[in-house]
């Protein structure tokens, strides 16, 4: 626990107190600062001027980061028929129905991510609780309930993220790992910022994004200055 607590000490010290950087540059601090022996995740926290009490203020969305996430992310597709078919040649790695839902129910979850056709979420609803609480249950804003399979599976196989929101106000979002790079993360970083503010609530007054940060797994914070993602 010391060293651990020696390393993080020395990488907040890199990051000047206050200090709002650029995109570019946060980027780069991020990866420099990495020093464990794994890959670690770069996610990005971004403090919205919304109340997500409100309905109207409620921001939500996916987006397809245009580097990926630099893992294997398992898809697990409720469909039948053609469907089924589909989804299989597109690269679902289960394509499953009440046979895959009772195995759930008794505690199998080896899947990251999970589509389903709308003719199927009658079924699918007999697993909302096992599901929802886990952020796995499909959803038609975020493109996971749809006929369009083929097309789902590719882009959640090629890092497509769901966001949402907190009560807090704040949006959390993996973008990426530190191998990737400086120039692949700062993509990654703007595709995200980008589906954000495309996404500003008509009734959300005043300052839309208050602040950005970025961090590694294991690495201090680095904070991005808002104003400068505009020319990005």
């Amino acid at each position: 626990m010391l060293r651990r607590g020696k390393r993080i000490l020395a990488a907040k010290a890199k990051v000047e107190l206050g200090k709002r950087y650029t995109l570019k540059e946060a980027t780069e601090m991020v990866v420099a600062m990495a020093g464990v022996k794994f890959d670690e995740t770069v996610d990005a926290a971004v403090r919205l001027g919304v109340n997500p009490a409100h309905a109207d203020q409620m921001v939500r969305g996916s987006v397809v980061l245009p580097n990926g996430l630099g893992k294997t992310v398992r898809v697990l597709v409720f469909a039948k028929g053609d469907k089924e078919k589909e989804a299989l040649e597109a690269g679902a790695d289960l394509v499953g129905n009440d046979e895959v839902i009772e195995k759930i129910k008794g505690g199998w979850l080896e899947f990251d991510r999970v589509i389903a056709t709308p003719d199927m979420m009658g079924s699918v609803g007999k697993i909302a609780k096992i599901l929802g609480p886990r952020g796995l249950m499909p959803n038609p804003k975020v493109g996971t309930v749809t006929f369009e399979v083929a097309n789902a599976v590719k882009e959640l196989k090629a890092g497509k993220v769901e966001f949402r929101v907190e009560k807090a106000g704040i949006v959390h979002s993996p973008v990426g790992k530190v191998s990737f790079g400086a120039e692949k993360l700062s993509g990654n970083v703007s595709a995200l910022l980008e589906t954000i503010i495309k996404l500003k609530p008509a009734s959300s007054k005043g300052i839309y994004i208050k602040s950005i940060a970025l961090s590694s797994t294991m690495g201090a914070g680095v904070r991005i200055d808002p104003l400068e993602i505009k020319n990005v």
